[in-house]
């Protein structure tokens, strides 16, 4: 008889048909299972998928608010029965923005999956989506996974890859022990199998050539590239099979409990910086799904976002950022701009900063080297959230929001309380 198999899908998702096709081809029974279904009916599955494309149309960022969706406090209820769950690309990101990757005990977001960035020779030749065929070599032994039982160490395959937020960012202490977990289930390579941490072989500057990890148990697994979209792939699906026919074999590996430090301190910008404040003229969508997704989780709020630009300079400030303006490197004047209106009073401003600024760092490039405008010594791009409370305690609410991780993952992001 064959295994059902649950391809779940929220608004957004795209890549359902070709991981049918995959899970068809090794013998599984996959069956489309959309986010808004009752959850407990994922318990008559054998085990799961949650596909790639873009979740909520990666609002906030990508996987977060599909990852706050009631489906998945089932999934880590079938997590724990050592049921195989495998998320792809935008599926990757669910899991690990939910806790099930690396998979702690008490589910704590422990590592971030953020924006690419491209680099040769320590430059950074650009960020965002990139697609491209990669190398992918097998870095743990065959029965450590759920996913890997028709591979051997050291083999590596050759897929697809799609995506624009798959750098994988790890501490050092929880990475050199997710290494010796044999959690670092599949490592970026060249055609020979070698391993450079440099682009093109490594295509989005993740940490260690990170391409896929898995929980401790090895029954969950979080991978970027697309297995699904070439029969290269299909070990990844066979092995499924094969550990749901074994009876789910779990291994007895643990991660030590991790510290989260979800913490803000006061934003205090150089004497130097000028600051500009980028709104939309038009609806902002990512601002109202995060609103609502809030509101569905209790809190009583309104929210508004902006663009927040810090550009520091040596000298001539305002002929600098007449430049910068002229440039349309910062904003798109058809649809943005520097609000420069007396300030609205809310009941909490915060702002979400990249720790690796790569967006930062490639506009300042562009504007000294492109433009060549001299005298602009560093640029910081963040997210302003400012949020109004329609009721209830502002420092309860202030602990919900953090709680969610919905504005920032504490791993890749940086806040700010702004006063």
């Amino acid at each position: 008889m064959k295994h059902k198999i649950a391809i779940i899908q929220f608004p957004g998702s795209n890549t359902e048909r070709e991981t049918i096709m995959a899970c068809n081809r090794v013998g599984l029974q996959p069956i489309e299972f959309l986010w808004n279904k009752p959850a407990k009916l994922l318990s008559e599955y054998s085990g799961y998928i949650i596909v790639g494309g873009f979740s909520y149309e990666d609002r906030s960022r990508a996987g977060i608010i599909a990852a706050l969706d009631p489906i998945m406090k089932q999934l880590k209820i079938e997590d724990k029965t050592g049921k195989p769950i495998l998320g792809i690309c935008n599926g990757a990101q669910i899991l690990v923005e939910s806790g099930l990757v690396p998979g702690s005990d008490d589910y704590n977001v422990n590592i971030a999956l953020t924006d690419n960035k491209r680099i040769v020779n320590n430059n950074v030749i650009g960020v965002g989506y990139y697609n491209t065929w990669a190398n992918l070599k097998m870095s743990s032994t065959s029965d450590r996974c759920a996913f890997t039982r028709h591979l051997q160490p050291n083999d590596f395959i050759n897929i697809p890859l799609a995506h624009g937020e798959g750098r994988f960012i790890i501490k050092d202490n929880l990475l050199n022990e997710m290494i010796k977990n044999h959690q670092a289930v599949f490592r970026y390579c060249n055609k020979n199998g070698n391993i450079i941490d440099e682009f093109p072989t490594n295509p989005n500057g993740s940490i260690y050539n990170l391409a896929a990890v898995c929980n401790p148990k090895g029954n969950v697994m979080a991978m970027m590239p697309h297995p699904e979209r070439t029969v290269n792939g299909d070990v990844v699906f066979s092995s499924m099979n094969e550990y749901i026919n074994n009876g789910n074999p779990t291994t007895n590996h643990s991660l030590s409990k991790q510290t989260l430090l979800n913490e803000y301190s006061n934003y205090n910008p150089k004497d130097n910086v000028s600051i500009w404040k980028i709104s939309t003229i038009i609806t902002d969508n990512i601002a109202l799904s995060v609103e609502q997704t809030l509101k569905n989780l209790g809190c009583d709020i309104a929210i508004e976002r902006q663009i927040h630009w810090e550009i520091e300079t040596e000298s001539n400030t305002q002929n600098i950022l007449k430049n910068i303006d002229a440039s349309g490197e910062l904003y798109n004047s058809n649809k943005e701009f520097i609000n420069t209106t007396k300030k609205k009073t809310y009941d909490l401003s915060l702002l979400v900063r990249q720790k690796d600024d790569v967006h930062g760092r490639i506009k300042y490039e562009s504007l000294t080297q492109r433009f060549n405008i001299n005298g602009l010594k560093k640029i910081k791009r963040g997210t302003i959230w400012n949020v109004s409370l329609n009721s209830g305690n502002i420092q309860h609410v202030l602990d919900q929001i953090f709680n969610t991780n919905i504005l920032h993952n504490p791993q890749s992001h940086e806040c700010y309380r702004i006063n």
